[in-house]
């Protein structure tokens, strides 16, 4: 099914540290891409590809300038740097080269962008982005610029007339809603765990849009312990119909791993095997409304060995045309490596032994007694009618 892919990676993304002991640990980018090297995932008719870091009038496409100029401070001398614009806190302390890190991993998923919408690739993928926290004014959650919201813009400074984001990280895509709110030619699709239990405390079905761009935001409130068979059942009851109902041209999606019931930040139990699953429906999705027209991007996920590596090699590999069996033991030399720049134990094999099964909403009907239910339906009254679509 796929046609050229193309992944985008520069070693230097890895200066993106926020130090010791933050959840944020760069480890878990170069342990996805030895992941992706040991299956033979950078060869053809994979290229793997450097973007150049995103310039100053790319950054303005989204970011202020005034926010900008106190990243490049704080990055030229951390120790100086005032708690300001989301700077110098607990999450997102300054650090040495903070602009410069950051703007290059916004420039891959600008070049991704940019390689989908030239033609170049059919499909693209930037796991060391996602980062859909940052506000065009302000840091927020380990995220100093938004390169998923920067993507965006990109392709629609290119042409494209419709966009649609589709998130899948446990928290919120906060930065990226906020980016487009009154712009009618995105749509943005995020699932997440409820905000009543988790950062950033938005994301309510009732967020769909400024006024004349209404229905431009959707929002699905997963209740705390949702697992493989409520996600998936939650993704396909949304997901798809919206994404037919909108028309995009281009489909870009946050795959953050942090669903994942290791993860140490959140409260969902969703598997690798699960996360694989709507890796592949996300593929169909552009194959099926956007002649294939598709830029995947990392996001969160704070266990960093177990399951960040596993769950974005799996993305390289559907979006490569080369999916990789969920059983398939892993390569021992990258276990080696994981306990050379770790010293923790690597995973044996590529699934959690798990095979994702749900019950699709248009067929068993909706359960008024059922929280993820009582979820799904909230999110499909608030938006559904604004595309022409019933509850």
């Amino acid at each position: 099914m796929s046609g050229r892919a193309q992944l985008m990676w520069d070693e230097a993304v890895t200066g993106y540290d926020f130090g010791p002991g933050h959840p944020m640990d760069p480890v878990r980018l170069a342990l996805t891409m030895r992941l992706v090297q040991a299956y033979g995932l950078d060869r053809a008719p994979v290229q793997v590809t450097a973007a150049k870091a995103a310039g100053l009038s790319t950054l303005r496409l989204v970011h202020r300038e005034d926010y900008i100029d106190a990243v490049r401070r704080a990055s030229a001398d951390p120790k100086a740097a005032e708690v300001a614009y989301g700077l110098g806190t607990e999450d997102d302390p300054a650090f040495a080269g903070m602009h410069e890190a950051s703007a290059l991993i916004a420039g891959q998923s600008v070049g991704a962008a940019e390689a989908v919408w030239r033609g170049d690739a059919l499909h693209a993928v930037n796991f060391t982005g996602g980062l859909h926290h940052a506000m065009p004014g302000g840091a927020a959650g380990f995220c100093i610029y938004n390169d998923a919201a920067l993507a965006i813009a990109r392709l629609l400074e290119l042409g494209a007339r419709r966009v649609v984001y589709v998130d899948v990280d446990v928290h919120h895509g906060d930065g990226v809603q906020a980016a487009f709110w009154e712009d009618p030619r995105v749509l943005t699709i995020s699932l997440h765990e409820h905000p009543r239990t988790l950062f950033p405390q938005t994301g309510w079905p009732e967020e769909t849009g400024a006024e004349g761009a209404e229905g431009s935001a959707a929002n699905v409130a997963l209740p705390a312990g949702t697992g493989d068979e409520g996600w998936l059942r939650a993704f396909h009851a949304v997901v798809p119909e919206l994404v037919a109902g909108f028309g995009p041209d281009v489909i870009v999606t946050q795959h953050g791993a942090d669903t994942h019931f290791e993860d140490p930040l959140a409260h969902l139990a969703v598997s690798v095997d699960a996360q694989r699953a709507v890796a592949e429906t996300c593929h169909q999705l552009a194959h099926d409304h956007c002649e294939g027209r598709w830029v995947a991007l990392g996001g969160g996920g704070y266990a960093v060995v177990d399951v960040v590596p596993r769950t974005w090699t799996h993305l390289v590999a559907i979006a490569a045309g080369q999916p990789l069996d969920p059983a398939t033991d892993i390569p021992e030399e990258w276990r080696h490596e994981v306990y050379r720049l770790t010293r923790q134990p690597g995973p044996r094999r590529m699934t959690d032994g798990r095979e994702p099964v749900f019950r699709d909403f248009a067929d068993s009907g909706y359960d008024p007694a059922d929280r993820l239910d009582q979820a799904i339906l909230a999110t499909r009254r608030a938006v559904f009618p604004a595309h022409g679509l019933l509850p």
